[in-house]
């Protein structure tokens, strides 16, 4: 996990917040870290640059998306942008400088996602690109996010035409240089007061155009193929966790690598069991006489049912313990089983079993019944509370 401060919070707006809002508190920040305005300030120097990132992450729809889904770890370790490359490194203040004259209509600097590739413009339209990291929700049974599984996935991904192996022309045909942009994908506008660049309109910053296109894919070198991808989960994955499949997001384009897939784990409640961690809890059911005497019952777990031994005189609510009988995870260790006891009054009895359980009742005494004892204590308690204080007020005493 990134150690990189969250770009909503280094902003101070909500993750809610509209493109208008990130910009206003964006200006607002850099003019008070501006190193025009803190001179020799280091510490000053880092807060300008950091907003600046953050800025520049939040200020694009694609990168904000990204972000949104991943955090940093879309940017980082080769992630992320199609730009390939990474961001663990940080940035200078002169690309800090640089975006920020770009963010306020200065021109031509650099992006964040320049320091992506390592370069500045003009970018090399035909350099290799990383294939988009992809996302897809799965949806595990209690059982199975329990014990772990292999799935096989269909997922359908962008990746280079096969016909015309990523090129966009068809065949017998070839792409031409752009005659505007001369191949390098970029324009400059403007006058000899401020000039800048901007993505080249005739061939879209490909650098090349295509005159006769290829009819799978109509020119844009990428076709939608279905993969099927086979995934290992893990035993006592849970609601939530992540999984990052390397190199089987969407394929690069023009030898770059693939991205990856981040499969997002979702697991269905159970009807018994339920899950706090590595615990499981139950609530099982026993006979009163079971629980009036003691014994012992088979309990369902998650490898079976196991006996529990029930104390004499155990009540309803009370929580027995099987030690190291929960979710094993090699991580965290093994959970343990609690079984919630509920005392089950019967139902549907038969003429003798309702003339025994009679005979039971009548030889049952009021001390073997503490709580029932505790209760109607506290009750007279209340009760001579409430005279007291509803009592009619003593009568005056004649006088003499």
């Amino acid at each position: 996990m990134s150690s990189k401060r969250d770009c909503y919070e280094v902003l101070g707006v909500p993750r809610d917040a509209t493109a208008d809002q990130i910009k206003k508190a964006y200006r607002k920040l850099a003019m008070q870290y501006h190193p025009d305005r803190n001179p020799g300030d280091k510490s000053a120097e880092e807060k300008f640059k950091e907003v600046t990132a953050a800025y520049e992450i939040l200020s694009k729809e694609d990168s904000r998306a990204r972000y949104d889904q991943f955090g940093w770890d879309a940017f980082e370790h080769g992630g992320g942008h199609p730009g390939g490359g990474g961001f663990g490194g940080g940035i200078t203040l002169e690309d800090a400088l640089r975006m920020f004259t770009g963010a306020f209509g200065g021109g031509g600097g650099r992006t964040i996602f320049d320091l992506f590739t390592g370069g500045g413009r003009p970018a090399d339209p035909d350099a290799p690109v990383r294939g988009a990291d992809l996302r897809y929700d799965l949806e595990l049974s209690f059982a199975e996010a329990a014990f772990g599984l292999r799935k096989e996935l269909r997922v359908h991904i962008d990746e280079d035409c096969p016909d015309c192996h990523g090129t966009g022309a068809s065949s017998g045909s070839r792409t031409e240089t752009c005659p505007d942009c001369r191949g390098t994908g970029q324009v400059v506008r403007g006058n000899s007061f401020m000039q800048f660049a901007q993505t080249c309109p005739r061939c879209g910053g490909r650098g090349k155009i295509i005159r006769h296109p290829c009819r799978r894919c109509g020119g844009e070198g990428r076709a939608k193929v279905q993969r099927t991808i086979s995934i290992s989960i893990p035993a006592g994955v849970s609601d939530g966790s992540r999984l990052r499949v390397t190199g089987k997001g969407e394929g690069g384009s023009r030898g770059g690598p693939p991205g990856d897939l981040f499969v997002v784990l979702s697991v269905r409640p159970h009807e018994l069991f339920e899950r706090d961690g590595n615990d499981i809890h139950v609530v099982f059911p026993i006979p009163f006489h079971i629980a009036a005497l003691g014994g012992e019952m088979n309990v369902p777990t998650l490898r079976g049912e196991a006996p529990l031994k029930i104390p004499a005189g155990t009540q309803n609510g009370d929580v027995l313990t099987l030690r190291g009988l929960g979710v094993a995870d090699p991580r965290r260790g093994t959970g343990d089983h609690y079984v919630h006891i509920f005392v089950e009054t019967p139902k549907g009895l038969s003429t003798e079993a309702s003339d025994l359980l009679a005979a039971f009742g009548a030889s049952i005494k009021e001390h073997n019944q503490p709580k029932l004892q505790e209760a109607r204590r506290l009750a007279a308690a209340f009760d001579r509370e409430r005279e007291r204080l509803t009592a009619p007020p003593a009568a005056d005493p004649p006088k003499k």
